[in-house]
């Protein structure tokens, strides 16, 4: 039987993350000789190895945080999270003594492993990207335009205006183009993403399949939304309008400024509704939404993250830039429509009019609209509810996503069988 080893920085903390331990659980669930290896393990899972003693435990606690103090050395226009993974690990090592098949690296920010240490794997790998690092510099969520550098290579004349400090950006870009020599199989979960890979300066001729993030759509599935809502003391008799994002009020990619410009739009235009926010907790400052709000912190499970979707009248995902985002997902698995800007990887989440509404990009007053619009009458809830749970099935069950993986696995392995031959 054919042995795969996931390798992520967490099996719990963060999308993707989440996204890496949902792919492992569905490939153990087909009976496969599947195990997983995180950085920071947060989960009870047998099948899942973490840092194994003391000194594994406080390596992993000072390695992001003696990075992020190197980090600080460049100042940057970019908010977004940066990763060095400039400090030496076993890692790789290892994973070459193991009998593992292949190895499928998730997300490995935050000093999981260096980049060098990734150049020296020596098993079958297959690379799933959750954001845009691999082919950046140091950061994990870079500009989309023509002229981003990712597209046209780190140079010391293509710096962005006002950065300052050391160009840590270009050199982790270079220490990818030194160390990575050999193309590997990458997955992209949408096709913009495939793209950016495509398009990009150091991974253009990199071989790509697109393959979605996988849902448990017997966990994320319609509850019944009257007992959602009183089991989250919600209000039983208003619309609700959902928002979630890890921090999202903070992450300016998560778009909430133009949440609260939309949100300000209905209420000028005398709507009704509540708002739930998932991520965080409330904030000390009260934010100037117009209407009640009730946050819900930090949700970790999924059961409680499906009794939310299934309570809500209409998700929100306000993002400015997204690979395939997985409260979306979710959120359509569980009967409720999204609304989102019709920008990267956000259309192949939504069908415009049919799971949700796809507003013109970063246009806070269609964004109104779309949600007004969702918000209509009883017969078109229906249709876009059950619509909704009927692209979750189709694309992003078990059924849908595990064959394509065991399919691209057993490529691989052939292929580098042949060329060891």
């Amino acid at each position: 039987m054919t042995s795969i080893e996931i390798l992520s920085n967490s099996d719990s903390a963060g999308g993707a993350s989440r996204a890496a331990y949902r792919l492992y659980r569905a490939l153990r669930s087909c009976s496969t000789d599947t195990r997983m290896t995180v950085a920071d393990k947060q989960t009870d899972d047998w099948g899942v190895s973490g840092p194994a003693n003391v000194l594994e435990k406080a390596k992993r606690y000072l390695r992001p945080r003696i990075a992020g103090r190197l980090a600080a050395l460049q100042r940057t226009g970019n908010p977004g999270a940066h990763s060095l993974n400039l400090l030496p690990s076993n890692m790789a090592a290892r994973i070459n003594r193991s009998d593992v098949d292949l190895v499928n690296m998730h997300w490995i920010g935050g000093e999981s492993l260096s980049i060098e240490d990734m150049g020296k794997i020596r098993k079958p790998l297959v690379w799933t990207f959750h954001d845009m690092w691999a082919l950046c510099g140091a950061e994990h969520i870079s500009d989309d335009g023509p002229d981003a550098r990712w597209r046209t290579g780190y140079f010391p004349h293509n710096r962005p205006a006002g950065a300052s400090g050391l160009d840590l950006d270009r050199y982790t870009w270079n220490r990818k183009r030194s160390a990575w020599k050999q193309p590997l199989q990458v997955v992209a979960p949408s096709r913009w993403l495939a793209d950016c890979v495509k398009q990009s300066f150091l991974m253009k001729d990199w071989p790509v399949k697109v393959i979605p993030n996988v849902l448990q759509t017997d966990v994320f599935k319609p509850l019944d939304r009257g007992h959602s809502r009183h089991a989250l003391n919600l209000p039983a008799d208003q619309d609700i309008v959902l928002f979630g994002a890890l921090g999202g009020t903070r992450d300016v990619n998560k778009g909430y400024d133009l949440l609260l410009d939309a949100l300000n739009v209905l209420a000028a235009d005398g709507a009704r509704v509540s708002c739930v926010v998932f991520g965080q907790g409330e904030p000390r400052r009260a934010m100037p939404v117009p209407f009640p709000v009730k946050w819900m912190g930090h949700v970790s499970d999924d059961t409680t993250l499906a009794l939310l979707y299934s309570a809500a009248d209409v998700m929100v995902t306000p993002s400015r830039l997204e690979n395939l985002p997985q409260s979306a997902t979710e959120a359509h698995a569980c009967g409720c429509p999204v609304v989102a800007f019709h920008c990267t990887g956000l259309p192949e989440v939504v069908e415009h009019q049919a799971t949700g509404y796809l507003a013109h990009a970063f246009d806070a007053a269609d964004l109104a609209r779309g949600i007004a619009w969702v918000l209509g009458p009883p017969d078109l809830r229906a249709r876009l509810r059950a619509a909704a749970r009927d692209r979750a099935q189709r694309l992003w069950s078990p059924q849908a996503v595990v064959p394509a993986y065991l399919e691209l696995y057993a490529s691989v392995i052939e292929a580098s069988r042949r060329k060891a031959t």
